[in-house]
């Protein structure tokens, strides 16, 4: 819902950078797996207890997850590397709830198998989604230049990431913001199907 808001403040920096990187030879898959590498250390500080000092890997992860596509945009754009960035993100989306459960899995064991499930259907949608308007020839520029089709909904980006910073400043309340944050993402799920079935119908 926020993405299309921060793109035109964002987009303009982060292309700056992107074209730094690129001229230094730097490639967007190695942004990519970088970005993923700072993610999943993130989620095993998470595991091991210190949330907070979390943030620094995690935050530094989402930058280099928008880096990756503005290194992409100044040299080459390839398919293999938007499969490989979106694959990226959603083991990331898994890694840090993950992390939460394992850290306390009796606390927080239930909201957070709810808030994966959430995540694993909003995906489902997300990606089916995008297959549908593919084959369709459908394209859209809202979220910025993508290798594939990126559907809106309540919860995009931009929120996952300040949920994830709000779980670990205030990590005792893994629990309710869990089941908040699932319900909500179930809702997104349904209503991007239901948007499709008034598109993709016939």
């Amino acid at each position: 819902m926020l993405d299309r808001h921060l793109r035109p403040l964002i987009d303009p920096p982060l292309n700056r950078i992107g074209h730094s990187l690129a001229a230094r030879g730097v490639s967007a898959n190695a942004v990519t797996l970088t970005g993923l590498g700072l993610g999943l250390l993130a989620a095993v500080v998470i595991w091991l207890g210190a949330p907070l000092l979390a943030l620094i890997p995690l935050l530094a992860s989402r930058l280099a997850d928008g880096l990756d596509g503005a290194v992409a945009r100044a040299t080459q754009k390839t398919d293999f590397g938007g499969y490989l960035d979106i694959a990226a993100d959603f083991l990331f989306y898994g890694a840090i709830p993950l992390a939460f459960v394992l850290a306390d899995p009796v606390k927080n064991g239930a909201a957070g198998a709810f808030l994966l499930a959430s995540f694993y259907f909003n995906g489902t949608s997300f990606l089916g989604y995008a297959i549908l308007a593919e084959k369709h020839g459908h394209k859209t520029l809202v979220q910025g230049q993508k290798s594939l089709y990126y559907s809106n909904g309540i919860l995009e980006g931009t929120e996952t990431i300040v949920f994830f910073v709000l779980l670990c400043l205030f990590e005792t309340f893994f629990a309710p913001l869990a089941w908040i944050f699932g319900s909500l993402c179930f809702l997104t799920a349904g209503l991007r199907i239901y948007a499709a079935s008034r598109i993709y119908v016939n």
